[in-house]
């Protein structure tokens, strides 16, 4: 599944026709509101589903109807399988935005300390996802935070970062 991303959850039927509301881990729900298909993952493998109708049921909910789920007993299958689609589809992100996959092993850079390391992890957390940065085999902790990224560089394969006073003394003087 590595050519792959996940998209959310479909997390309960909707109506006797065999709708389902899928839950989207997403901060562009916008852009999946003309969605075609996408990959059901069910029994250990992903399985393309062609999508008949596709709405806002809230904020981050989709309400689809699949061409080949027509009935409540065939929705009942699908519920609380993850759904992907292929990385291709991510839509296309600019200026300091960017992916959690595309910046592992990116080279980060402190304004006042120069180069840290290289990207080897991102640690998500329910409170602050996290850079894990590889310093001479130790790790360095940065909060992935727009107050602390100044520029992304795609070319270069580099994320300069501007971090709170004393915390890369943490890692680096400790």
């Amino acid at each position: 599944m590595k050519d792959y991303y996940y998209l959310g959850k479909i997390t309960r039927k909707y109506s006797f026709k065999g709708e389902v509301l899928l839950k989207i881990d997403t901060d562009q729900p916008d852009y999946y509101k003309k969605i075609k298909s996408l990959f059901i993952y069910q029994k250990d493998k992903l399985t393309l589903h062609k999508i008949e109708v596709v709405r806002f049921h809230k904020e981050k909910v989709l309400r689809i109807k699949f061409n080949d789920i027509n009935s409540e007993q065939e929705a009942n299958s699908i519920i609380n399988c993850e759904i992907y689609l292929p990385l291709n589809s991510l839509p296309n992100l600019s200026g300091n935005k960017f992916y959690y996959h595309d910046v592992i092993n990116y080279l980060v850079i402190d304004d006042k300390f120069g180069e840290i390391g290289k990207i080897k992890n991102i640690k998500e957390n329910i409170s602050q996802d996290l850079f894990v940065i590889d310093h001479k085999n130790s790790d360095v902790l940065i909060p992935i935070h727009d107050e602390f990224i100044s520029k992304v560089d795609r070319d270069k394969k580099q994320i300069t970062v501007k971090t709170p006073e004393g915390l890369i003394d943490l890692y680096i003087n400790s």
